[in-house]
Parts: C-alpha cells; sequence; structure tokens
C-alpha cells in the first residue's frame, strides 16, 4: 500500500473516532471551568447514544436523511435534561461530585439497558440505516495534496466538533460569559460579591456538559456503531475526560487530545488494512487507546492545574 493512501485512512479514521470525543471534551471543559466535577460524561454519552438510536429506529422511515440529524438533536436535550441529576446532587445538596458523577455513569447505562429489554425484547437495538456516512467535501476534495487527507471520507461532525472547539474556546475566553463562567470556577465568592449567581452558572454549566456528552454519545452511536448494547460506550467518556485534563481545561488543548486519543482509537479500526500494523496482534491495537489514556494522565496530571474551585461546594458567605 502506498504511503499516501494509508495515511489518508489513518486521518479519515482518526478523525471520525475524534469526533464524539471532541464534544464531550467540550462538555467537560464547561462543568468543570464552572468548578463542579464531572465524572458522569461517560454515562452522558451513553443517554446520547440510546436516545439517538431508539429516536433513528423510530423514525427513520418519515424523516430520511435528516434522521440522524434530529437525533442528535433530541440527544442534546435528554442528555442536558439527564445532567441536571449531577447538578441537583453537586450542587444543591453538596454530595461527593466524584460520587455523584460516578452514579450517573452507573443509572444511566441501567436505565438504558432496562428500556432496551423493555422496547425491542433483547440486549440491543436493530441497526440503524440511517447514520453519518463518509462523504468527499464538493471542491475542497481535489485540492492537490491535502485534499485526499482532510476533505475525503469524512463525516461532517467531524469538522463541526473542530469547529465547535474553536468557538467555545472563543465564548470561555473572549466574551463576558466565559469570564463570569470562569470566575464561578475560580473564586465563587468574590464573583458572588460582583453580582454572579454562582448556582445558576454551575447548573447552567453542567446542563451544557450534558449537552455536549449526548451529541458525543449520538455521534459515537451514529456513525461508529449503528446501533445500542451495553458495549456501545465502552470507555469513550472516560477518555473525554483524560482529553479535558491532558488539554489542560482548556477547549482546544482539550481538541487536541481527544484527535490524539481519536487517532490511537482508529488504529484498532483500520491496523488491519496498514501495512506493518497489520504485523502486531489485535490485541494490542485495541488496548492501545486506554493504555495511552493512563499514560497521558500520569505524565500530566501533576503539572496540568484545575480551576481552583473545581468540585468545592459553594456555601453562600462562607470562605
Amino acid at each position: 500500500m502506498h504511503f499516501m493512501t494509508a495515511l489518508e485512512i489513518i486521518i479519515s479514521a482518526s478523525l471520525l473516532s475524534a469526533a464524539p470525543l471532541i464534544f464531550t471534551a467540550l462538555g467537560g471543559v464547561f462543568s468543570e471551568r464552572s468548578g463542579v466535577v464531572n465524572i458522569g460524561l461517560e454515562g452522558l454519552m451513553i443517554m446520547g447514544a440510546f436516545i439517538s438510536i431508539v429516536f433513528n429506529l423510530t423514525f427513520s422511515h418519515a424523516l430520511g436523511a435528516w434522521t440522524p440529524w434530529i437525533a442528535v438533536v433530541v440527544a442534546m436535550l435528554v442528555g442536558g435534561l439527564f445532567a441536571l441529576i449531577h447538578a441537583a446532587a453537586s450542587i444543591s445538596f453538596r454530595a461527593d461530585q466524584t460520587v455523584s458523577g460516578v452514579a450517573i455513569n452507573f443509572l444511566a447505562l441501567g436505565v438504558a439497558m432496562f428500556l432496551i429489554k423493555n422496547i425491542y425484547g433483547k440486549g440491543q437495538t436493530n441497526t440503524i440505516s440511517e447514520y453519518f456516512q463518509q462523504v468527499d467535501v464538493p471542491g475542497l476534495s481535489h485540492i492537490p495534496g491535502i485534499g485526499k487527507l482532510f476533505f475525503q471520507g469524512i463525516t461532517y461532525p467531524s469538522y463541526i466538533a473542530i469547529l465547535i472547539a474553536i468557538l467555545v474556546w472563543f465564548i470561555l475566553y473572549k466574551t463576558p460569559f466565559g469570564l463570569r463562567l470562569r470566575s464561578v470556577g475560580e473564586h465563587p465568592m468574590a464573583a458572588d460579591t460582583m453580582g454572579i449567581n454562582v448556582v445558576k452558572m454551575r447548573y447552567f454549566a453542567v446542563f451544557l456538559s450534558g449537552v455536549f456528552g449526548g451529541i458525543g454519545g449520538a455521534v459515537y452511536a451514529q456513525s461508529i456503531t449503528l446501533n445500542f448494547s451495553s458495549s456501545t460506550i465502552s470507555g469513550q467518556g472516560y477518555m473525554a475526560l483524560a482529553a479535558m485534563i491532558f488539554g489542560k481545561w482548556n477547549p482546544l488543548g482539550a481538541m487536541g487530545a481527544a484527535l490524539f486519543f481519536g487517532f490511537a482509537q482508529s488504529l484498532s479500526i483500520v491496523g488491519n488494512s496498514i501495512p506493518y500494523l497489520k504485523e502486531i496482534p489485535s490485541v494490542y491495537l485495541l488496548i492501545a487507546p486506554y493504555v495511552l489514556t493512563i499514560l497521558a494522565l500520569a505524565g500530566f496530571i501533576g503539572r496540568a492545574e484545575a480551576p481552583k474551585a473545581d468540585g468545592v461546594p459553594y456555601i453562600k458567605g462562607e470562605r
């Protein structure tokens, strides 16, 4: 196989795998920048994947090619509402945020599998017929050199994820809303004295984490697995959490880390068709993303500084 052909396959698969991680990691950035630790990104992805697949199977005959896009919108809303459970526990009831996030992960999988078995009478759904297909971007795919690398065999959510990451960076660092959100996560008492409603900001940030987690799950299910089962989301939420930390709670850093993890995931997908890689036992390629996640966290978590009030419940009037 020609080197450029192999590179085209790897880049295409990397962007495909990275898009759900980018969306979910951005949700984590919103939540933790406001001061709420969100370990429940895995559960939010599970809910997004579950809702999108069920909606897709139910309405694809009526909505046609628009089905996956509308399913993403539905997953956004459900993911946001589901995240409010974590918000209520962490912000209003001041529960341990890590424990609450883990509970969200278990709750999401339990609810999803219970409903799947009741709706379909088995442990997984049928395969969807309307999904995010890999396409060649008209015009751009014919650019010499980079056209085949970056604009052929790519899904539109992959491009949207990158653009949204840039937009989120702009919102967080160049707008009054972003300044307020970051101030709530750094020094909530100072923000409160300036008239910022800490509780409302944190609730909204956690809601946004659910929205983005729902998008991530919906994109993953409708572009990679094409159905839902207990193993549809198997660690991708934790990878997104690692990407957020690896990226130092910065949207662009999280995007870069997600692209790196997406590349690692792509090796298990396309490894058998790439020279040299196909000689590596497949089990090593399958575990590569998780090993790299551990190494990234072990190597960088000590040097990455979280927002100062991250994980600390805010009690009005107390320092």
